[in-house]
This record gives structure tokens, C-alpha cells and sequence, in this order.
């Protein structure tokens, strides 16, 4: 009996993971042929690597998908928003946390709350409110950089500061209360025990962050357009595409560059994934 539901179980973990591999495959084989192959067959497997390099030349050179441009972007949008939404969720998790007051738990639950409402609700109302506060302050936040990020720190807030307060109940009250019998100021507690020791949850949201960031299409789309200087490099691939033409052969090669640095990202850093998960959320 256990070895028959060790076969079943085994047998649904094949199917399923086949199921999550096979758009990965699609990109990964079909990056490497032409478009007519692609449209021929595209399960089939490439001749050779040849068409592949050909490829790629085409799409790194193609003025309209500008590969170093969006790639400079999406790093920038990345590592400035990560910075930001670390930073920030680390000390409002902290007094979150450590305020034993109405309105603490009042904040924290609305940020739990948040966590449920889908983005598709709230993105046409989110432009509005962009569009108006622009009209009001002359602070340009669509089609901006800085407007793309204030809209992930927004989006990304909720699930950071959850993962984080749970972290920070672990934490002995008592490191605080040492630090402030010696003088230290609230700022230098924070930055000087409380930082440091949440170091472990903190890896852990830089990368689900990140690959959500990096991955990310609807929200760059609806904030910066196809049109503006700001390209992340998801909504260059959509520069590809044409009114009556599909460019399948390039459209696959961008998505197979755009990619690679979440993919790699996540091997590498999937154990770091699960242990702070774990520790930020379950024993919290």
C-alpha cells in the first residue's frame, strides 16, 4: 500500500512538473530556430545552435527591442526598489511590532488586507490617482522611473512587512531594552541589533521581490507604456510583436535573455528561499 501511493504521488509530481517545464522548453527550443520551423513544429528540437546565435544577433541589434537599454533599466528598477522596500518594511515592521497599541494593529491588519485585493482591481484606479496627483504636485509618475518604483514599493510593502514582523517577534525584547539602558537611541537600536539579526528573511525578499520585479510586464506596461524612454526589458519583448506579424524567432530569443537572470537567480538562491519563509513566517 505505501509503495503504491509512493508510485501515485511520484507519477502526479512527474506529470505536473512536466506541465511547469514545458513553456520553458518552448522558449529554450524555439530561441534556436527559425520562424518557420517554430511555426511548423515547435515542440521539435533545433538543428544545431547555429540559427540560435543568428538570433540573438538580430534581437541584441534590433532598434526597436534595445537589449542594453531595458536591461539597464530593469536593473535599475530593481535594485533601487529593493533597496527601498527592505529598508522601509524592515522599520515599519519593527514598530509594527514592537507598538502594542491600537493603531499598530489597526496598520498592520490593513496591510494584510491589502495582501488579498488582485492588482487587476485596482490598476485603472491606480492610474487615475497617478494621473492626478501629476496634475496636482507637477511630479511626473507615469511613463517615470521613479513613479514605476513608488507603485512596487506600494504593491511589494504588504507581504515584506508580514514576512518581517513575524521575523521580528523572535527577536528578544530584551536586546532592546539592553541597548536603551546604554544610551542607545531608538534609530541606533534599529540599525545597530534589529537590522543586522534580520539579515536571513531579508535575503529571502530580495529574491522573491526581485524575480517578481525582474519578471514583471502589467505594471511597467500600464505605468510607462510602449511608447516612453523607460523600457523594462518584459515590455521591450512586446515591442516585437507587430500588428500582422508575429516574429516568433526573435519574440523567443528576447524572452530567453530576459530570463536568465531570474532563472539562474532562483537555482542558486532557492535554499535561502525556503529557510527564511520558514523562519519569517511559520514560527512568527
Amino acid at each position: 500500500m505505501h509503495k503504491t501511493r509512493n508510485f501515485f504521488l511520484t507519477v502526479i509530481g512527474l506529470i505536473w512538473a512536466i506541465i511547469v517545464l514545458s513553456p520553458f522548453y518552448l522558449v529554450v527550443v524555439n530561441s534556436s530556430k527559425k520562424a518557420v520551423d517554430i511555426t511548423l513544429n515547435p515542440f521539435a528540437l533545433p538543428d544545431g545552435l547555429g540559427q540560435f546565435a543568428e538570433n540573438l544577433s538580430n534581437v541584441i541589434g534590433n532598434p526597436n527591442f534595445s537589449f542594453y537599454s531595458s536591461l539597464t533599466w530593469s536593473a535599475l528598477v530593481t535594485v533601487v526598489t529593493l533597496t527601498l522596500l527592505i529598508l522601509l518594511s524592515s522599520m515599519a515592521a519593527w514598530v509594527l511590532c514592537r507598538n502594542k497599541t491600537w493603531w499598530s494593529s489597526m496598520l498592520f491588519m490593513m496591510f494584510i488586507a491589502t495582501m488579498i485585493i488582485p492588482f487587476q482591481a485596482v490598476m485603472l484606479p491606480l492610474l487615475t490617482v497617478f494621473r492626478t496627483i501629476q496634475e496636482i504636485t507637477g511630479i511626473q509618475m507615469l511613463q517615470s522611473f521613479w513613479g514605476l518604483i513608488f507603485a512596487y514599493m506600494g504593491f511589494g510593502a504588504p507581504l515584506t512587512i508580514f514576512v518581517l514582523h513575524g521575523f521580528i517577534k523572535n527577536i528578544p525584547f530584551e536586546l532592546e531594552q539592553s541597548a536603551s539602558i546604554d544610551g542607545c537611541s531608538p534609530a541606533g537600536t534599529f540599525f545597530r541589533i534589529i537590522f543586522p539579526l534580520l539579515r536571513p528573511v531579508q535575503v529571502t525578499l530580495l529574491i522573491l521581490n526581485g524575480i517578481w520585479i525582474w519578471n514583471d510586464f502589467l505594471l511597467p506596461l500600464i505605468m510607462l507604456g510602449l511608447s516612453g524612454r523607460v523600457k523594462t526589458l518584459p515590455v521591450a519583448v512586446q515591442s516585437l510583436y507587430g500588428t500582422y506579424i508575429r516574429q516568433w524567432d526573435l519574440i523567443l530569443t528576447a524572452a530567453f535573455l530576459a530570463m536568465i537572470p531570474a532563472v539562474t537567480l532562483f537555482i542558486f538562491a532557492q535554499k535561502y528561499i525556503i529557510k527564511g519563509m520558514v523562519e519569517g513566517a511559520i514560527k512568527g
